[in-house]
């Protein structure tokens, strides 16, 4: 399995600046995200008072944020190293490549846990992938035909449609 991951970092080498980017970003998400999550929750599981709560949900953010931020670093490291090693492999960018990598990500993940976690993290990422990989696509069909191309415009003037301001023209 070792063996496996090293070849997929080695092949994946040649992008490694992508890499570090998505598990940065994925690292920021993370820890905004599990923040604002562990702020609510600390609020709430405090004793009663505004300041117990306040205090108790500051510790609950300096304690868990930073673990959330870094298991989605994780996530997010792996799924670009994978998605980098598929776009050297097959040679192209397309949504498989995402849909994969979600789910050999939620495979490797799950690893430690048996053969049985494996498959069913792997169909989930892979599902999820497909479902925002599905929603990205349908946004940029939606977008397109929001905002048609206007006509195309000949070269030849004489083709141009007349001018509603009739035969004014700037330069003489």
């Amino acid at each position: 399995m070792f063996a496996k991951l090293c070849t997929l970092l080695y092949v994946s080498f040649f992008s490694p600046w992508r890499i570090v980017d998505d598990c940065g970003g994925a690292f920021t998400m993370g820890a905004i995200g599990g923040g604002i999550f562990q702020a609510i929750k600390g609020f709430i599981n405090s004793p009663v008072g505004v300041n117990y709560r306040l205090r108790g949900s500051l510790a609950a953010v300096k304690t868990r944020a930073p673990q959330f931020g870094g298991s989605f670093a994780v996530w997010g490291g792996l799924f670009s190293m994978i998605d980098c090693s598929m776009v050297k492999a097959r040679g192209k960018e397309d949504p498989w490549n995402s849909i994969t990598s979600g789910a050999l990500t939620g495979a490797i993940l799950a690893s430690r846990n048996g053969p049985v976690a494996m498959v069913g993290s792997a169909a989930v990422g892979g599902i999820l992938l497909a479902l925002i990989e599905g929603a990205g696509i349908l946004l940029t069909r939606f977008a397109s035909t929001q905002f048609p191309n206007g006509p195309q415009f000949s070269e030849d003037p004489s083709q141009l449609p007349p001018s509603p301001f009739g035969d004014y023209r700037q330069y003489q």
